[in-house]
């Protein structure tokens, strides 16, 4: 608004006031709208970058150490076994209980790599061709996993910058850096950001999605398409984010209900049919990642497909989804009615307990995020601006947390890490509260968080809260792929070589890696007599507490006992990686 020149009688002398320019203020707080441009606000935008800049930089230094040093993890072998055969051979008869599109994005970095693969006779399973590809063709393993976790890396970081825009579009830049630095400064997120594997990839799929289904409240025909691009992304990533789908639908005619201003039959009818468009912009884009794979499309089904009886198996058949996909589901169903071991709290057990993904949570997420996710949270749903958000972030969060709950496999907070990467958003929010002491509190959260990560440097997979004793003591509480998933075979090795040479070592591993490939000549433990063993016993922590690591021909009942028999007599005297330990005996 401007005011011409004023006028004004003081005394016998008239003055003339200058002109008034009032700056209108730009519409940040309605839902869906963009916020003012960085420029307008009186931090300047290149304060936001260099921010941004150092919470990224500190977040890649992070992730690609851990991709450097790190063997490879329980699933790794097969993701970077299957990549190479999508490049050299087009064949989907690999891993086909997962789809392809994160395993396309690692044979991005895979392409320079030339690795040399199994005789075209090779009839192994999965599992084989991994150990065949990593150990067996003459390949750089290390080389190979780093060059399959780098492209996974880089969309990590992309994540982030969604994590940011989206909490700036809530409440503006700060907000978003807020966000930005929860998601950057994550444990969960840089430990499985630097890993070839699923769960991340689809966790930040179903990110960009909520984000730009909150932005086609402002703009529906600009961000629908997008919006059904990145939800078919997620389910062409891992079949378990296939519950986002009707998640989004009704988050599309949200959006098209608040855009529009036709009457409200009209409305509805052109949000049912945006809904029905974005899911049908997601399914094409899942078909597009199996067709990028092998163009006919050829398939056969396995045999011994486990099979679906009732209302699942009818919606198996029904779904418009390649069948290599459909394949791949009725082997997930397969494995959750499956029974498997777990450990929680020190408590071994067999099954699967509905409150272990949101207590491992609670051991594993540092404490002043989780304090900050409270918070935002908690002025999402006090402030009438930000209330609307609250269906795009805390509703499917809970969902898909109550989705995963419902798994029979208690092997990690994997399973549920859509959690810190959506709340990061959320938490944002908190700085709506426009109260000096919210930023000093915000601000000395948000270095709590980075401290408590930051010390746990390079060992992020392991990593709990102070709460629980700090990530040394994880193993205490948790097991598998929240503390040791065979990560460290390579850093035992230096380990082995730099403090014991010429030992004799007895080793007990839990994981894919190959141990001579890392110049460790062992022996396990339980195939020789106890008085027979002497030397350095080295354990993985999962082996302490899952009966997995057995071997063949070993009785299984007896064998923990046998084991824990020969730990008692030995001295406990080192560490690797918070997740495998020494002993001599």
């Amino acid at each position: 608004m401007t005011h011409g020149p004023v006028d004004r009688q003081i005394g016998e002398t008239t003055v003339a006031l200058p002109t008034v320019h009032a700056r209108i203020p730009h519409p940040r707080s309605a839902p869906g709208a963009s916020p003012a441009p960085l420029k307008d606000r009186p931090i300047r935008w290149w304060v936001y970058a260099l921010v941004i800049a150092v919470l990224l930089g500190q977040m890649a230094v992070a992730m690609v150490t851990a991709a450097r040093q790190q063997s490879p993890i329980v699933d790794e072998p097969v993701y970077v076994g299957t990549s190479v055969v999508y490049l050299q051979q087009r064949s989907l008869r690999y891993n086909y209980e997962h789809p392809p599109l994160a395993k396309l994005i690692m044979a991005m970095g895979l392409v320079f790599a030339d690795a040399r693969m199994p005789p075209a006779d090779f009839k192994g399973s999965q599992w084989h061709l991994g150990d065949s590809v990593l150990y067996r063709q003459g390949n750089d393993a290390q080389q190979l996993l780093f060059l399959a976790r780098l492209p996974l890396v880089i969309l990590t970081l992309l994540f982030g910058l969604v994590a940011f825009a989206f909490a700036r579009d809530l409440a503006g830049p700060p907000a978003g850096l807020v966000a930005l630095a929860l998601y950057a400064f994550s444990p969960d997120i840089i430990a499985h950001g630097s890993l070839a594997t699923l769960d991340l990839p689809m966790a930040g799929f179903l990110l960009t999605t909520l984000w730009l289904l909150w932005r086609a409240r402002a703009r529906p025909l600009r961000y629908l398409p997008l919006a059904g691009l990145a939800l078919g992304a997620a389910p062409a990533t891992k079949m378990s984010a296939l519950p986002a789908l009707p998640l989004a639908a009704l988050l599309t005619l949200l959006s098209v209900w608040h855009a529009g201003s036709r009457p409200r039959a009209r409305k509805l009818m052109a949000g049912i049919g945006a809904a029905a468009g974005v899911i049908a912009i997601a399914i094409a884009t899942t078909w597009a990642t199996y067709l990028l794979v092998d163009p006919n499309l050829r398939w056969s089904a396995p045999p011994k497909l486990p099979v679906v009886d009732g209302l699942t198996g009818h919606i198996i058949d029904w779904l418009p989804l390649p069948q290599p996909f459909r394949d791949g589901m009725r082997l997930q169903f397969g494995f959750e009615d499956a029974t498997f071991p777990g450990y929680l709290l020190g408590e071994h057990y067999t099954g699967s307990k509905w409150y272990y993904l949101p207590t491992a949570l609670l051991i594993k997420e540092p404490l002043g995020m989780m304090a900050l996710w409270l918070a935002g949270g908690t002025a999402m749903l006090a402030f009438r601006r930000l209330r609307a958000a609250a269906s795009y972030i805390l509703a499917p969060t809970a969902v898909l947390l109550l989705v995963a709950m419902t798994g029979a496999r208690d092997f990690g907070v994997r399973y549920a890490i859509v959690v810190p990467v959506v709340l990061a958003v959320a938490a944002g929010c908190v700085l709506a509260v426009q109260r000096r002491w919210t930023n000093v509190v915000t601000l000395l959260l948000i270095l709590f968080v980075a401290v408590s990560s930051l010390r746990t440097f390079p060992y992020y997979l392991p990593y709990s809260n102070e709460a629980f004793g700090g990530t040394s003591q994880t193993h205490t509480q948790l097991t598998d792929s929240n503390v040791d998933w065979g990560q460290d075979l390579a850093r035992l090795a230096d380990r082995l070589a730099d403090k014991y040479p010429g030992e004799p070592v007895w080793l007990v591993y839990k994981g894919r890696g190959e141990p001579t490939y890392y110049g460790i000549n062992a022996r396990h433990p339980l195939t020789v007599p106890a008085d027979q063993v002497h030397g350095l016993i080295v354990v993985s922590t999962t082996c302490l507490r899952l009966q997995t690591c057995i071997p063949a021909g070993t009785d299984i009942p007896t064998g923990p006992r046998r084991l824990q028999e020969l730990l008692d007599s030995s001295t406990h005297i080192d560490t690797v990686g918070h997740a495998i330990l020494i002993y001599r005996r």
